[in-house]
C-alpha cells in the first residue's frame, strides 16, 4: 500500500510518530517479560527495578500525544493519515496501561515474597506468553499494515479468557479446601486479572490497526471481559 505526499517533512513526521510507538511497545513488552521473570524466579529486586521502568513509558505516552496534536494542527490531514494519527494517540494510551499492568504484577510479586510463594506457577506463565504474543503481533500488524494478522490477535483473546477462568476456579477450590493461604491466592488471582487486561489492551491495539487500515470499527463485539461482574439475572 503506497501513499506519497508532496511534502517530505510531513512524511518524516509520520515516520517519527510510528517509530515512537514501536519503541514504546518494545518497552512495555519488556516490562511484561521482566515481571513474569520476577514472579517465576521469586526475584524481588527485579520486580522493583521493573516498576521503575514505568516512568519512561508514562513519558512516552505524553510525547506521543503531543506529537499527534502538533501534526494534526500543522498539517490537517485527511482519510488514512487522519485515522493513523488519531489512533496513534489511542495506541499510546493502551500501551501505557499495559505498562501499568506490568507494574501491578510486580507489586503482587512483592506481596507473594512477603507471604510465601508456595507451589510452582503453571497456567500463569502460559497466560503471560499468550498476551505477550498478542501484543507483539498487534504491533507487527501495525508496522506491516496487515489486517489479517490484526484479526488473528482478536481471536487469541479467547485463549486468555479460558486460562483466566481455569486459574480462577483452581484458586477458588484451593482456598475452599484450605490448601492455600487466602492472601497468596488473592495475589495470584490479581496477577491473572492483570494479564487478562493486558490481553484486552492488545485486542484494542489490533482493533485500532483494523480501523486505521480498513476504516472499519470492530470494537464492542458483544463479548464481556471475564473480570467483569456477571449480569444480575444470571444463574
Amino acid at each position: 500500500m503506497s501513499r506519497r505526499h508532496t511534502d517530505r517533512e510531513f512524511e518524516a513526521e509520520l515516520a517519527e510518530l510510528r517509530q515512537r510507538i514501536l519503541l514504546m511497545a518494545g518497552r512495555v513488552e519488556k516490562m511484561i517479560a521482566l515481571a513474569m521473570q520476577a514472579l517465576v524466579e521469586e526475584d524481588l529486586e527485579l520486580a522493583r527495578t521493573t516498576i521503575r521502568r514505568d516512568d519512561r513509558v508514562n513519558q512516552d505516552e505524553i510525547e506521543i500525544d503531543e506529537r499527534c496534536l502538533l501534526i494534526l494542527a500543522r498539517w490537517q490531514p485527511m482519510a488514512f493519515d487522519l485515522r493513523f494519527i488519531t489512533h496513534a494517540s489511542k495506541m499510546g494510551t493502551d500501551l501505557e496501561r499495559i505498562g501499568d499492568m506490568a507494574v501491578h504484577i510486580c507489586e503482587r510479586v512483592e506481596d507473594l515474597y512477603q507471604s510465601g510463594y508456595g507451589g510452582p506457577f503453571v497456567r500463569i506463565p502460559r497466560m503471560a506468553e499468550i498476551v505477550q504474543e498478542m501484543l507483539h503481533d498487534a504491533v507487527d500488524a501495525f508496522v506491516a499494515e496487515d489486517v489479517e494478522q490484526a484479526e488473528a490477535v482478536l481471536r487469541r483473546d479467547d485463549e486468555v479468557d479460558a486460562l483466566y477462568h481455569d486459574i480462577f476456579l483452581g484458586l477458588l477450590q484451593r482456598m475452599s479446601a484450605g490448601i492455600e493461604p487466602v492472601a497468596r491466592c488473592v495475589a495470584v488471582q490479581n496477577i491473572a486479572t492483570y494479564l487478562e487486561r493486558i490481553g484486552d489492551h492488545a485486542t484494542n491495539l489490533a482493533e485500532q490497526v483494523i480501523f486505521v487500515l480498513r476504516g472499519r470499527d470492530v470494537r464492542h463485539g458483544g463479548k464481556r471481559s471475564p473480570s467483569d461482574p456477571p449480569p444480575v439475572n444470571s444463574v
